[in-house]
């Protein structure tokens, strides 16, 4: 038997109650993501990318920075790939073995992947006490890092577990907000 307007516009709006009464889907680590960076004026800075792919209950990453937007820097010794702007935001590879892998509890070796020191740009040289650490928090719509203060010192000689990640709550500090030229990064 067919329904008429009222049942069909009642069997509408009960489906429609439904359907928003669900939890919005969640966030996959899975595919080709892009990175960005927020600056505290405003600006979003594609970095690059991450590709993501499901194995079991992890998943492995690649990140590709985009090259063409970062700027060569001899500082102190090494080379680093920077981007300028109110300050010279340069990233720092983390320089030892590790799985790759994140899951949707665990963001750290990706965070470690995101590090980065900062310098004005009438600094000279690099100085790795000025370290910062993209805290990670997987949402609804993707990754977002809030900056910590990290002395990446600590890194210059290999940890003596390289299975465990090295930065750990006690060895990064919380900073101001917008302290930094860098406000967030985010990927999605």
């Amino acid at each position: 038997m067919p329904l008429n307007l009222r049942q069909l516009a009642s069997l509408f709006l009960g489906i429609s109650a439904v359907v928003l009464s669900l939890p919005a889907a969640a966030w996959e680590l899975s595919g080709n993501k892009t990175i960005r960076l927020q600056t505290r004026d405003g600006q979003s800075i594609v970095l690059g990318s991450v590709e993501f792919t499901p194995k079991g209950e992890s998943t492995t990453f690649a990140l590709h920075l985009d090259h063409a937007k970062l700027k060569d820097f001899f500082l102190s010794m090494k080379e680093f790939k920077c981007l300028e702007g109110e300050e010279i935001h340069c990233h720092v590879p983390y320089p030892y073995p590790n799985p790759g892998t994140v899951s949707r509890n665990d963001l750290r070796w990706l965070e470690h992947s995101l590090l980065f020191l900062y310098k004005q740009p009438k600094d000279f040289g690099a100085r790795l006490w000025n370290g910062l650490y993209y805290e990670m928090v997987l949402t609804e719509k993707g990754i977002v890092g809030t900056p910590q203060a990290v002395d990446l010192v600590q890194i210059g000689a290999p940890p003596a577990d390289t299975s465990i990640p090295p930065y750990g709550p006690g060895d990064r500090s919380e900073i101001p907000r917008d302290s930094r030229w860098i406000r967030s990064l985010s990927i999605e």
